[in-house]
């Protein structure tokens, strides 16, 4: 349900619905690479993508087993920070675990 402007039309005052979108989301889709641990995986779900234990346990799982997983879905602009955040991480660590994002 959008927000509602005051328009004047002559001496009549009127209420017009300015009808507000949701911004397009993104996937942040981790991919499965042979050298990156699963340590380091489940380190960057907890501390990039604020996922408890259990559910990055389950995350890795799924990018292990079937070479990608979705991390969150978010914003353009936070999904490409996310994205962003990831690849330095792994760099810093020398991991080449990669990251990409998608329309949800």
């Amino acid at each position: 349900m959008g927000d509602f402007e005051e328009q004047t039309d002559g001496d009549i005052l009127t209420k017009q619905e300015i009808e507000t979108k949701e911004p397009p989301m993104f996937k942040v889709i981790l991919l499965n690479d042979d050298y990156t641990t699963m340590e380091f995986v489940i380190l960057v779900l907890q501390s990039v993508f604020r996922k408890q234990a259990e559910e990055a346990q389950s995350v890795m799982i799924s990018v292990h087993e079937k070479g990608a997983g979705v991390a969150g879905v978010y914003t353009k602009e936070i999904a490409e920070t996310k994205v962003a955040t990831v690849h330095h991480l792994a760099t810093q660590n020398e991991y080449p675990l990669k990251c990409s994002m998608e329309a949800a």
